[in-house]
């Protein structure tokens, strides 16, 4: 699919956000093929898990994580590598980030390319049986007519993934959105402690599925936060209230309605996210830090500077 032949439609996803716009690196993404399996092994080879790696990475490299744009994550890279982004990277010079970062340069890719993609928050339950971690993946639109979501973390068939580059849909697939996954929450059908980051870790629960709805519309919004940003309308670990869990039931409606092809559903959510104060985090967020470190105010209208000669 080229831009040529997208259907209006979709024509909005087959444009960068200012968050997926490689800047003077638009090279680099044109050269990478817009093909599924090619696509996903250069996100894997630019970027690294910085906490799932199973690697003692590099601690002056650990702030990558806050890269957020691509033209940035892309300086990091050419920093470090001068070089083709499929040109095979050590694993220890890698840039650090996570499922958010390899998802939305997978969606830049296509984008690039007039691909109409976009990604998404929610819930996996294929890296383990008795936990559902929070996790980003790719949806692209297919000729076809469907939205196909896929992996690019995921290089090989798993044993509870057996198409990572074409994940079903709906509330018993190996992934469910936020949206369905805060619905089945809202009806007494799911274990909240049971989704999270990851197993003994104090960050999941009611108040932590409550925010990935607002992630997860925030994203539909062309607002690809990073996953520790935080702003007023989401819940505290101290609980969820009536209010912010009745804001969290409509963005669900909507957000379930748009995935449905309800094209009004898809504008009245775009708008509140990007209208409503009690909805979308306006123009800065406060961005935490896995790390512990103290959270600070980013201003989401500032994108860096990029150091020419680099």
């Amino acid at each position: 699919m080229t831009e040529t032949n997208v259907p209006d439609a979709m024509r909005s996803w087959s444009v960068h956000t200012p968050y997926s716009d490689p800047g003077r690196y638009t090279d680099l993404l044109t050269a990478v093929p817009p093909r599924i399996p090619e696509l996903s092994a250069v996100a894997r080879n630019l970027i690294i898990h910085y906490r799932a790696s199973g690697l003692d990475l590099p601690e002056e490299s650990k702030g990558d994580i806050n890269a957020r744009w691509i033209s940035a994550i892309l300086d990091l890279d050419q920093r470090r590598h001068r070089q083709p982004l499929d040109a095979e990277r050590d694993p220890l010079t890698r840039v650090q980030g996570c499922c958010r970062d390899h998802s939305l340069f997978s969606a830049a890719v296509l984008r690039q390319h007039g691909v109409p993609a976009r990604i998404r928050y929610g819930f996996s339950h294929y890296f383990a049986r008795d936990h559902n971690f929070d996790h980003v993946i790719v949806e692209t639109w297919l000729p076809e007519g469907r939205w196909l979501r896929f992996d690019p973390e995921v290089g090989e068939p798993m044993e509870r993934l057996a198409t990572p580059q074409d994940i079903p849909h709906g509330p018993d697939s190996p992934f469910t959105t936020a949206a369905e996954s805060w619905k089945e929450y809202r009806q007494g059908s799911i274990d909240p402690q049971l989704y999270g980051v990851a197993p003994g870790v104090p960050i999941g629960g009611a108040w932590f599925m409550q925010g990935a709805v607002f992630y997860d519309a925030a994203f539909r919004a062309g607002i690809e936060l990073l996953l520790w940003d935080g702003w007023a309308p989401l819940s505290s670990p101290d609980g969820v209230t009536d209010e912010e869990a009745g804001t969290a039931d409509e963005l669900a409606e909507m957000i379930i309605a748009a995935d449905n092809g309800d094209a009004e559903a898809e504008r009245r959510l775009i708008e509140r996210v990007r209208t409503d104060p009690l909805v979308g985090p306006g123009t800065a967020v406060r961005t935490n830090s896995p790390y512990g470190d103290p959270p600070i105010t980013t201003d989401l209208t500032k994108i860096p500077e990029l150091v020419e000669g680099h």
